[in-house]
């Protein structure tokens, strides 16, 4: 299989490069030569059907920003999380994450895929748990096979990237035990995989079988998005033991598929305190010789419940200010319920926020060219170019129309003392004449 990792070491450039070359504002032999050294990678199923728009991930390309969507066993309405997908695309995010544990999760992935001209990643395991309740077997009866299984189903129907959990090892679990962790395991996919191990006294299969994983990958061109199991649920478990020796077999895992020619992003935490992100965005940039890091949030405070795509703005903006180069959003509704349709719009704009302002922060060319344009429409009074400019047009726009002054130049807040108006005295006399 020649996949693009080796299309690149062999000098072809393909149109996904040229696309995210146009896209970035970066030359195609720049890009090329970051995919060949492993920090730039552009996710694209060689069996998807439907054509999408191809996103680069990585060093020296803008943030990008990932919705999660999907049913769950409490709510399993696939139209609903169809609107989400549509909402989230329409909002500017990069990629839809597909994460259903619904019965019908294979219908719902089905109509993800044929919805999205975006990139889609999943989490197969979560399909293996779904195939075992819906048998009304547990977790410890889910086979290997079925875990592979999982894999390659996904990736047939196309899906651009998968997020496995295979830096859980036996060993990592049993420093877990000792860890004083708060919150244990709070990843979904990772917790999975630990009853499993637990219960039937094994290694993880993708671990021990990882070299069976890769080939999957291989075949089918996709990228794999290494996951963060033991990421930290809380401030206080962020930066501990599990999680360093996770991300010490998450960096060898890379090398491995890397040199089998298989693209490959590290996910990393998770709840995180301000003066901690820095360390940890260098630490795995260091232990994954460069590879992309996808970040959730992370998470800078624990108290804000309905708040926490705002906490998870602030700390991906400094993620992404000191190198992570994916953000995945967190909605309002994280710790709380499934989220709405409105839930992930906001989500996704919020998220499209810390992203920028990291850009601007890494001098990102191109970056801050979109705020000085701003800034110049706000100078001359130019409503229409000031919500045209917005991450958020429509939001502006409703907002202005809500409180429309007597005077159409200025807004209700400062009115003919407007600081950007030449004069606001001669307006002041004009009124008084008038009267």
């Amino acid at each position: 299989m020649q996949t693009l990792i080796k299309k690149k070491k062999k000098g072809i450039i393909t149109d996904s490069v040229k696309s995210v070359s146009l896209y970035e504002g970066v030359s195609p032999e720049e890009i090329a030569a970051k995919i060949i050294e492993g920090k730039v990678i552009i996710p694209y199923n060689s069996k998807r059907k439907k054509k999408i728009e191809p996103r680069g991930v990585g060093e020296g390309l803008f943030t990008k920003v990932n919705a999660n969507i999907g049913t769950s066993p409490e709510r399993e309405k696939i139209d609903d999380e169809i609107k989400k997908v549509k909402v989230a695309i329409s909002a500017g995010a990069d990629s839809i994450m597909d994460l259903s544990t619904g019965k019908n999760a294979r219908k719902t992935l089905k109509r993800v895929i044929a919805e999205s001209n975006v990139m889609v990643g999943t989490v197969p395991i979560y399909l293996a748990a779904v195939d075992a309740f819906n048998s009304e077997k547990s977790i410890k009866d889910i086979t290997k096979e079925d875990f592979f299984r999982a894999v390659e189903e996904q990736l047939k129907e196309g899906v651009d990237f998968v997020t496995i959990h295979c830096g859980i090892t036996l060993r990592t679990l049993e420093s877990l035990k000792t860890s004083g962790r708060i919150t244990g395991i709070v990843s979904r996919g990772g917790s999975i995989l630990a009853k499993w191990m637990t219960h039937n006294e094994r290694e993880n299969p993708f671990y021990e079988d990882y070299s069976r994983l890769v080939e999957l990958l291989k075949k089918y061109d996709a990228a794999i998005s290494l996951g963060d199991g033991l990421r930290p649920g809380c401030l206080a478990d962020a930066t501990d033991r599990p999680q360093v020796q996770e991300l010490v077999h998450l960096g060898e895992l890379a090398k491995e598929a890397f040199e089998e020619g298989v693209q490959v992003m590290i996910e990393g935490p998770g709840h995180v305190p301000l003066d901690q992100i820095e360390t940890n965005i260098k630490l795995q940039k260091k232990m994954c010789n460069g590879a992309p890091f996808y970040v959730l949030g992370p998470l800078v405070t624990d108290i804000a419940p309905g708040y926490d795509h705002i906490t998870s703005a602030i700390g991906g903006a400094y993620a992404g200010m000191y190198g992570a180069d994916f953000l995945c959003y967190v909605t309002p509704s994280e710790h709380l319920r499934l989220p709405t349709v409105e839930d992930v719009k906001e989500a996704v704009i919020v998220a499209r926020i810390a992203a920028h302002a990291a850009d601007i922060a890494k001098g990102k060319k191109g970056a801050i060219e979109r705020d000085n344009q701003m800034a110049a429409a706000r100078k001359r009074l130019d409503w229409d170019k000031q919500i045209e400019l917005s991450i958020d047009p429509e939001k502006a726009s409703n907002m202005r129309k809500s409180s429309m002054p007597q005077s159409p130049d200025v807004c209700t807040m400062c009115g003919v003392f407007c600081s950007m108006k030449e004069n606001p005295q001669e307006d002041i006399e004009k009124k008084r004449k008038m009267k």
